[in-house]
């Protein structure tokens, strides 16, 4: 019996080595396909007489898989919704059955009676990693990487790793693997007794033949009489101990905002006070449900299919072939700069780091040796591999050196004249078909074009800070940005492994305009007298990962207080909240509280091993209401609304274009609640109707900030999506 993906040879010995290899994929997946081929595959070697074991690997280099292919859950995800509105208990039941599928052809392999001994070679993600989790033994490559991460696109493990992991490690261990979705090193693993050995990758398969050979019980413990939980019985002195605990550290890791951590909770209480057959029809059953939620389509359809589209270069020009970079220039080798550098170099890109002298080039190239230092000391780096990223930086003052770039990045102080200045020296050397781009974060690039001789190579490209850390790049259009720029630019992050989102030309862009009204509501809510404790909780229980006084502390202070300037000169008095610029004057003027880079802002901030503490001075200045009389979950509405509305805005002027973006944009730009799928997925996913609505009733309260826009009104009265009127085909 032949097979698409997956090929069988057994040895003298009678051990079956099945091999997992798509070939039209870089990496293996499960498909309908997949299941529906491994499910044959097991009935062919239990039938099959000479087989007396099965060693389970990839064919992929560094690689054993992914797991499954969310889009299959997007199917589930509009195979239910289709029918829902026919057949409701029929639809529901359909579902059940689809979530259950791996779940119980796992279990097939568990009982089967012959021995199963997975080989993971490298990367082992979810299903595939419940899947070794179901073979009898497990030996990993040791550089292979492993885990459950499904909790981060909000499911979570469902086919049987909320019920193996915990039968396999201690039930604190387990829980914090799964709430969060934590990825291990096969040294890890094995500490867990996840996996069983860890071996060079050159011997991975013969020493699972061996051990194959020297006996692997075709049963698996919690099928046996007798078997004792890691941690004991959920009802006893060890479990007394252990549950009290993991309330707090579920509420510390989710804020009770994502279903699929919720069920994980519910999954390994109820399942470990029961038979693993019984254990595994709740885990299916909570699956269920959590597949029906809304969290869960915008998540997966966020955090997986848009992020991976975006990620390969949905918004590229298909008239533009593709150009490999092999020199990038970089004018500014500050912290910015330097890090602009860096992660070119990691990429294997030739960097030439220029600034206003040998010393402050050479310290900008010393950042990319202390995070290879730092990455040397966590064993991500060899010295080997920090000499070669290395050796491609070149830091000197002389713009000469960028004659041969085939893309320039200017990332020098936030300041017009200076922008143009540097602008105007970059173009006198550069060869005529390189792409000039500007790191700025608010200065619209239309307009900073104009010292540039040919305004179709000139791009705005918005990195976040730190850069080696950040995943998000802005791409910003000018009025006469032309598609070769684009390609380019998005070729460029793809190479050193960003997600790019492509905007057209305003003040702030996308991301920082959202930024702004999150830090903004904030003064808002000190000018009232809301306690600043409760602004900062409220921020993180609605899904933040900083709250907005800490995240401006860390973007600085004065900052803040150059932009509230900058919008008075161009926009005039109105354009800024007087009570606004007053704190802001009053902090950096009087107080000196510039932020962390001070050591106080809106918090102190002393020496280690102190934590920092919210300034007292912030109760001084407001008449501060009691707790009892703020409405906490109101708060929690306000910082999820204004910068979702904002985002709306951003669509409604052209700014953004696709949802896809911006949701994109939102969660890995500044960490907008993740679990609602992004900003336009927030007002998609309560409705347009209902969101006018809140925003209706936040404005009669706090003014016409929240007012929706005619957009949103209209969408409202449609009944229409965000991704239904804006989604390109591919998205919709």
């Amino acid at each position: 019996m032949s097979y698409r993906n997956f090929t069988i040879e057994t040895d003298a010995d009678g051990i079956a080595l099945v091999t997992w290899d798509m070939h039209d994929r870089s990496m293996n997946v499960f498909t309908e396909e997949v299941m529906e081929e491994l499910d044959r595959i097991t009935d062919q070697v239990v039938a099959d007489g000479a087989v007396k074991g099965v060693v389970f690997t990839s064919g992929k280099a560094g690689s054993f898989s992914g797991g499954a292919d969310l889009k299959m859950l997007r199917g589930m995800f509009d195979a239910y919704e289709s029918k829902l509105a026919v057949d409701r208990e029929g639809a529901v039941a359909e579902l059940f059955e689809r979530a259950g599928r791996m779940s119980w052809l796992y279990r097939k392999i568990e009982t089967c009676g012959k021995p199963f001994v997975a080989a993971i070679n490298g990367v082992c993600m979810g299903g595939a990693f419940e899947l070794a989790l179901a073979c009898h033994a497990r030996v990993a490559a040791a550089e292979a990487k492993m885990g459950l991460p499904e909790v981060k696109v909000g499911i979570f493990p469902g086919a049987g790793g909320t019920q193996r992991v915990p039968r396999l490690a201690d039930t604190q261990s387990a829980l914090q693997m799964l709430l969060k979705g934590e990825t291990l090193s096969a040294s890890k693993a094995k500490g867990m007794k996840l996996v069983d050995e860890v071996v060079p990758a050159a011997e991975l398969v013969e020493r699972a033949k061996a051990m194959l050979r020297s006996g692997v019980k075709p049963v698996k413990p919690w099928d046996e009489k007798g078997f004792k939980l890691p941690s004991g019985p959920v009802y006893s002195a060890a479990g007394a101990q252990t549950w009290p605990a993991v309330s707090s550290l579920y509420r510390k890791e989710t804020n009770d905002n994502y279903p699929g951590a919720r069920a994980i909770v519910k999954c390994v209480y109820e399942g470990l006070l029961l038979p693993i057959d019984t254990a595994l029809k709740v885990e299916q059953r909570y699956f269920a449900s959590v597949l029906q939620t809304t969290e869960a389509a915008m998540m997966i359809r966020s955090l997986f299919v848009s992020m991976q589209a975006l990620g390969k270069g949905a918004r590229r020009p298909a008239n533009v072939p593709a150009k490999a970079i092999r020199k990038v220039g970089i004018v500014g080798a500050g912290f910015m700069g330097a890090g602009i550098g860096y992660v070119a170099a990691k990429a294997g890109i030739d960097v030439v780091l220029v600034d206003r002298d040998q010393a402050a080039a050479d310290k900008g190239k010393a950042h990319s040796a202390g995070l290879l230092e730092a990455a040397a000391k966590k064993g991500r780096s060899t010295p080997a591999e920090a000499e070669a990223v290395l050796s491609r930086i070149t830091a000197t003052p002389d713009y000469a050196a960028l004659a041969d770039a085939d893309l320039v990045v200017e990332a020098v102080f936030e300041d017009r004249e200076v922008k143009a200045e540097v602008t105007r020296r970059v173009a006198a050397v550069l060869k005529p078909d390189a792409i000039y781009a500007s790191n700025t974060s608010t200065l619209p690039i239309t307009g900073l074009a104009e010292a540039f001789p040919d305004p179709k190579r000139f791009i705005g490209i918005h990195f976040f800070s730190p850069v080696d850390r950040m995943m998000l790049t802005e791409v910003i259009l000018g009025k006469e940005t032309g598609d070769e720029a684009l390609a380019v630019a998005l070729d460029f992050v793809r190479a050193i492994k960003k997600t790019p989102i492509v905007v057209n030309d305003t003040r702030g862009f996308f991301a920082n305009r959202c930024v702004l009204r999150y830090i903004s509501e904030a003064y808002d809510m000190l000018v009232e007298g809301v306690p600043p404790a409760m602004i900062e909780n409220a921020a993180k229980f609605a899904g933040m990962p900083v709250g907005p006084l800490a995240l401006n502390d860390e973007t600085a202070v004065d900052l803040s207080q150059k932009i509230m300037r900058a919008a008075i000169r161009d926009m005039g008095e109105k354009a800024v909240d007087p009570r606004h610029l007053a704190l802001v004057n009053d902090m950096v003027d009087k107080e000196g509280r510039l932020g962390r880079k001070a050591g106080k802002g809106f918090y102190d901030y002393p020496a280690k091993p102190a934590k920092k503490s919210l300034w007292p001075g912030l109760k001084e200045r407001f008449p501060q209401k009691p707790a009892d009389e703020v409405d906490f979950e109101e708060l929690k509405q306000r910082f999820l609304v204004t910068m979702a509305l904002e985002a709306a805005r951003t669509m409604e002027e052209g700014v953004v274009t696709d949802p896809r973006e911006a949701d994109v944009g939102s969660i890995l730009g500044f960490g907008y609640a993740p679990y609602t799928g992004g900003t336009i997925s927030y007002i998609d996913g309560m409705g347009a109707k209902a969101f006018v609505a809140l925003c209706e009733k936040l404005e009669r309260r706090y003014g016409e900030r929240f007012r929706p826009t005619p957009l949103l009104r209209d969408m409202a009265a449609q009944g229409e999506t965000f991704y239904k009127r804006f989604a390109p085909a591919e998205a919709a």
